[in-house]
């Protein structure tokens, strides 16, 4: 290599050494932004503060008790418009007025029978269940179901809920039935209910559409199923029972 050649490279190099040493500072520069940038926003961020919410809210929710109402088209709210109008919501939104932590599901099924309940019961208690409202038996009475028959399905299902969660609390709701069943029909039919009630040693609720049964203005035009007013009797009725349950 000449000497000019060696000169001239000699000059090129300082340059292009400095050239890359900019080059590397600026991306130090941009990395150290972005990185403190990015560090800022998720310390502020909106998205975490409300995932955060979000997450205190999820876990309130599931820690709530679980108030279930296991009945017919009586507990489904038969008929009416919205199921917000039927007594289980009624219910959930007493409670929610004092501030509890208990959660009401509607588990009505329109046309079910004490049959129906007990085949289908050990699925619904897959839950833990704070309280379980039992409101069956309507439909067994319209059809002429044998009154035994009626009371050891009934006896069945409390004898499940026992089983299975006996911290449970069973509340047992009496039904009646009109009177062209037959007078000793619709006795006995009343009196099961008050012997379940007392042998099973359960807070009780003689007959679940009191004030309601057998007043048309209650109830829709088949004359069995409660209007929205209806329900709201309805779910005065139930509450006098369950409040002083879930608020001792």
């Amino acid at each position: 290599m000449s000497k000019a050649e060696n000169n001239q490279l000699r000059s090129i190099l300082p340059v292009a050494l400095a050239s890359k040493i900019l080059k590397f500072c600026y991306f130090i520069s941009c990395f150290l932004v972005l990185a403190c940038g990015d560090a800022k926003t998720k310390e502020t961020s909106p998205m975490a503060e409300s995932d955060s919410v979000t997450n205190e809210a999820v876990t309130a929710k599931t820690t709530s008790k679980t108030i279930l109402c296991f009945g017919d088209s009586i507990t489904a709210g038969y008929g009416l418009e919205d199921s917000d109008d039927a007594f289980p919501a009624l219910l959930q939104e007493k409670i929610d007025t004092l501030n509890l932590n208990y959660t009401v599901v509607n588990s009505g099924l329109s046309g079910e029978t004490t049959a129906g309940g007990k085949s289908r019961i050990d699925w619904i208690l897959n839950q833990d269940i704070a309280v379980f409202l039992l409101e069956l038996g309507a439909n067994d009475g319209l059809r002429g179901v044998p009154l035994s028959e009626t009371r050891t399905n009934l006896q069945a299902i409390i004898d499940a809920v026992n089983e299975k969660s006996p911290e449970t609390t069973i509340i047992l709701a009496g039904m009646e039935l009109p009177p062209n069943m037959g007078q000793d029909y619709t006795s006995e039919f009343r009196q099961l209910y008050s012997d379940l009630a007392k042998v099973n040693n359960l807070p009780f609720i003689p007959f679940i559409l009191k004030d309601v049964g057998g007043i048309a203005t209650l109830n829709q035009s088949d004359g069995i199923h409660p209007t929205v007013e209806g329900h709201q009797i309805v779910a005065q009725t139930v509450w006098d029972v369950l409040k002083p349950i879930i608020t001792k």
